[in-house]
């Protein structure tokens, strides 16, 4: 088999490992994202190299897909356009040393990245972007850092990168398709606006678009596992999906007591999440992974006049239940931060699929400048702290 051949470049020349050693700081959040995250060995083991056309062994010579990855993740990481990218990388030194190219090269156009994107989601679809997302999820427990006992679930919306007014003209007059078919009208219920004559009026809350359901670590500030999914998607029966990720990638843990045998409470993990998400099978499911169920309960489960209600009660008095409602609330802050310092309030692309990968790049930056700072400061396998070591070739 002949070995797979890249782009040359001059990271190890004076332009590259010698001048960037001399103006960039060692310490800033760029560069040590660059030499802290095993960028060459996730993409291996996600097989990114699928990518390329013959797997790189033929034709002209490609970028190392460890370099069209992180050059993917700039918008992300800057909250600008994949046309943007091009400019910041080529201009910014720390953007530019974190792609990993020379000062006097040229970065990846726009068109490069839009072909690797749609090339890996032709050959392993949407799983790809997940496989690589998980990556970070081990890397993160490889670096010591210690997921806590609660985990928090509940979905965010994108609104789709659709004029409606104009798509519902181009449907019923020009008799076209709509622009985004896979996108969805979602009512969540009603806010009250101020109208032109100064009178408050309730109309429907609606957005059209996607969803992104999450479960985030509350100790962590994590995110460690999320499901895409149109609009109308009914938002409590993503849970199981979340909580069997979580429990594949080792974050939800069940503690047996070791004089009764039973469900360790204190030491097990639980999920909370709002009131959408109290239906009877999520409960059930949680039980039979011997995990605790914080879900917040509606009135109508424990006010009812039946003594089926003693479970519940009992459920909302224990302390557990009632300092993990109490956090419940936190994971707005992770969407807040998505959507307001990384464009996760309006899709990027078109389809589900696509969005997909916008999900899972917008959360995969956010989990990596939290793990940085989880890991600021270290004594000891830190690279921040020692001087910048020359980049592997290619």
């Amino acid at each position: 088999m002949v070995k797979a051949r890249f782009k040359k470049d001059t990271v190890d020349s004076f332009f590259g490992h010698f001048l960037y050693g001399q103006v960039l700081p060692e310490n800033h959040f760029l560069v040590r994202l660059k030499n802290e995250i095993p960028w060459k060995e996730m993409c291996r083991k996600t097989n990114l190299i699928q990518a390329y056309k013959g797997g790189g062994e033929y034709g002209p010579s490609p970028y190392p897909p460890e370099k069209i990855l992180r050059m993917l993740l700039v918008p992300y990481l800057f909250n600008i356009s994949e046309r943007e990218a091009e400019q910041v990388v080529r201009f910014n030194l720390l953007a530019k040393y974190f792609v990993g190219l020379g000062i006097d090269e040229l970065p990846p156009d726009h068109s490069t990245m839009t072909v690797f994107k749609n090339r890996l989601l032709r050959y392993q679809g949407k799983r790809v972007w997940e496989n690589l997302f998980n990556q970070i999820i081990i890397l993160a427990k490889t670096k010591g850092i210690k997921f806590g006992r609660l985990q928090i679930i509940d979905s965010t919306h994108t609104t789709a990168d659709v004029n409606r007014e104009k798509d519902k003209k181009r449907v019923k007059k020009e008799g076209k398709s709509p622009r985004d078919p896979d996108a969805s009208l979602k009512t969540k219920g009603e806010r009250q606006v101020w109208t032109k004559q100064g009178k408050k009026i309730k109309i429907k809350d609606q957005f059209y678009g996607y969803k992104t359901h999450t479960s985030f670590n509350h100790k962590t500030n994590l995110v460690t596992s999320l499901k895409v999914t149109t609009a109308r998607k009914d938002d409590g029966r993503q849970f199981p999906s979340l909580v069997n990720k979580d429990r594949r990638l080792g974050i939800a843990k069940s503690v047996k007591d070791e004089k009764t045998g039973k469900t360790d409470e204190e030491k097990t993990t639980a999920y909370t999440a709002d009131r959408a998400y109290d239906d009877g099978n999520n409960h059930e499911s949680l039980k039979a992974k011997n995990l605790v169920s914080a879900i917040q309960l509606k009135k109508t489960r424990i006010e009812k006049k039946d003594q089926n209600k003693a479970p519940w009660l009992k459920m909302i008095s224990s302390k557990r239940y009632q300092y993990s409602v109490k956090k419940r609330k936190e994971i707005e802050k992770k969407f807040g931060e998505e959507k307001k310092h990384h464009g996760f309030g309006r899709c990027r692309y078109l389809g589900l699929d696509k969005y997909a990968i916008q999900a899972y790049l917008t959360t995969m930056v956010v989990n990596l400048k939290r793990i940085m700072l989880l890991t600021e400061g270290l004594p000891t396998g830190n690279l921040a702290l020692a001087p910048i070591p020359a980049p592997a070739p290619g």
